[in-house]
C-alpha cells in the first residue's frame, strides 16, 4: 500500500485505554455532553409555569375582592359581629333560665329585654347627667374664657416670634384667604343620611341577638353540617374554642372595666370632681379601647372640672388615668385574657392597624376577637398552622 495512504490511517488503540483519554493527551478538545429534552417535557414545564402565574393572579384578585366587600359592607358586618358578641354574653343567662324549664325562645326574649332595659337606663342616666352638666356650664364661662384667652395670647406670641425669624414677603401680606362658613344645620343635613343608616342598623341588633340565642343549637349543628364528613369534628371543636375565647374576652374586659371604674371613682371622689361616680365609669371603660382609650379616658374628668381646674388637679387626673391604664394593660390583661387569646403583641398591633383602617373606631374594638378567632382556625387546620404559630406567643 502506498505511504500516503498509511499516514491517514488512525493508530491502533491500545488495549485497556480509553480513546477519549488518548484524544485529550493528544491535545484535542473534550467531547461536550449533550442532554436531549423532549418537546412534551418543555410543554409541561411551560404549562405549570402558566398555571402558577394564573393561581397567583387569582389569589391577588380574590384578596382585593374580599377587602372591597369587607369595606363596602362594614356596617352590616359590624352589626352582625356586635350581635354575635352580645349573644355570647347573654348565653349564660339563657342557659340559667333554661334550667327552670322555661322555653328557650321565652328565655331569649327575657335576656334581650333585660339588656335593652339596662342599656336604656344607662342612656337615660347618662343623658340626665350630661344635661345637668350643660346647665352648670355657664358658671364656668369666665374660667373657660380665661383659659381660651391665655391660649390665644400664647399663640399670638408664637406668631410674632415666627414673623421675627421669618419676615413675611410683600406677596404674603397681600394674600387674602376666604373660608366658607358652615352652620351646624348644614352639617346636620349633610350627615342625616349616614346617621339614619346607623340608627336603622342598630335597631336590628336586638332581633339578631334574640334569633341567635333562640336558634343557637340549630345554627351550630347546621354550621357543622356545611363541612365534609372528615372535617366536621374539627369544625365542631373550632366553634367551641371560638365561642369560649369570645366569651372569655368579653367577661375579662368587663371585669377589668369594673376594676378601673371603681378605682377611678375613688380617685375622682377624693380630689372632689363633680359627678365622680359617673365620670369613673366612663373613664374606666373608655380606657379599655386600644390606643385611643387612654386619651379618651382623660378627657371626661378634665372637662368636668373646668370650673376648678388647676395644674395640680390636672396632673393628678392624668397620672391616675395613666397609671390605671398601664396596670390594666400590663398586669390584668395578660392574667385574665392572656391564656385565652395567646396572641403576640406584633400580631395584635397589625390587627388593630388593619381593622382600624377598614372600620375605624369599631375596627379597633373588634380587632382582637377577630384575630383571636382567626388564630384558632389556623391552629386547627394543618395547612394554616404556620400562620397560627406566627400569630401566637
Amino acid at each position: 500500500m502506498p505511504d500516503h495512504l498509511l499516514d491517514n490511517r488512525e493508530p491502533p488503540a491500545t488495549p485497556g485505554r480509553d480513546p477519549d483519554v488518548d484524544a485529550n493527551a493528544a491535545g484535542e478538545p473534550e467531547p461536550v455532553t449533550t442532554v436531549s429534552i423532549n418537546r412534551s417535557t418543555v410543554a409541561e414545564l411551560e404549562r405549570r409555569s402558566i398555571l402558577r402565574l394564573q393561581a397567583s393572579a387569582l389569589l391577588i384578585l380574590a384578596a382585593g375582592a374580599v377587602l372591597s366587600l369587607i369595606y363596602i359592607a362594614k356596617l352590616v358586618l359590624i352589626v352582625v359581629l356586635v350581635s354575635v358578641l352580645i349573644s355570647f354574653v347573654l348565653a349564660p343567662v339563657v342557659d340559667f333560665l333554661d334550667r327552670f324549664q322555661i322555653p328557650r325562645g321565652l328565655a331569649s326574649f327575657i335576656a334581650v329585654f333585660l339588656l335593652v332595659c339596662l342599656v336604656g337606663g344607662a342612656t337615660y342616666i347618662s343623658y340626665s347627667r350630661a344635661m345637668s352638666f350643660m346647665h352648670e356650664l355657664p358658671m364656668y364661662k369666665a374660667r373657660i374664657q380665661s383659659m381660651v384667652g391665655q391660649i390665644r395670647e400664647q399663640a399670638h406670641q408664637i406668631e410674632q416670634t415666627t414673623e421675627t425669624v421669618l419676615p413675611a414677603t410683600e406677596e404674603d401680606r397681600k394674600a387674602v384667604t376666604i373660608k366658607q362658613s358652615s352652620s351646624w344645620t348644614d352639617m346636620l343635613s349633610r350627615n342625616a343620611s349616614s346617621v339614619t343608616e346607623i340608627v336603622l342598623a342598630l335597631t336590628f341588633i336586638p332581633f339578631l341577638v334574640f334569633f341567635m340565642l333562640s336558634w343557637q343549637d340549630h345554627v351550630r349543628s347546621s354550621s357543622v353540617m356545611l363541612f365534609s364528613m372528615e372535617n366536621r369534628n374539627t369544625a365542631y371543636v373550632m366553634l367551641g374554642l371560638v365561642a369560649g375565647m369570645i366569651r372569655s374576652f368579653i367577661v375579662g374586659n368587663f371585669i377589668i372595666g369594673v376594676f378601673l371604674s371603681l378605682c377611678s371613682m375613688a380617685i375622682f371622689g377624693l380630689i372632689g370632681l363633680p359627678y365622680f361616680y359617673f365620670l369613673g365609669v366612663i373613664s374606666g371603660f373608655l380606657s379599655l379601647i386600644p390606643y385611643l382609650g387612654l386619651m379618651m379616658a382623660i378627657i371626661p374628668p378634665l372637662i368636668a372640672d373646668l370650673g376648678h381646674l388647676t395644674t395640680a388637679t390636672s396632673l393628678v387626673i392624668v397620672g391616675a388615668v395613666l397609671g390605671l391604664h398601664l396596670v390594666a394593660m400590663n398586669v390584668l390583661y395578660p392574667k385574665i385574657l392572656g391564656k385565652r387569646l395567646q396572641l403576640n403583641p406584633l400580631a395584635v398591633t397589625l390587627a388593630l392597624l388593619f381593622w382600624g383602617w377598614l372600620w375605624g373606631a369599631m375596627g379597633l374594638i373588634l380587632a382582637v376577637p377577630i384575630t383571636g378567632a382567626l388564630k384558632i382556625i389556623c391552629d386547627n387546620i394543618e395547612r394554616l398552622r404556620p400562620y397560627g404559630a406566627w400569630m401566637g406567643e
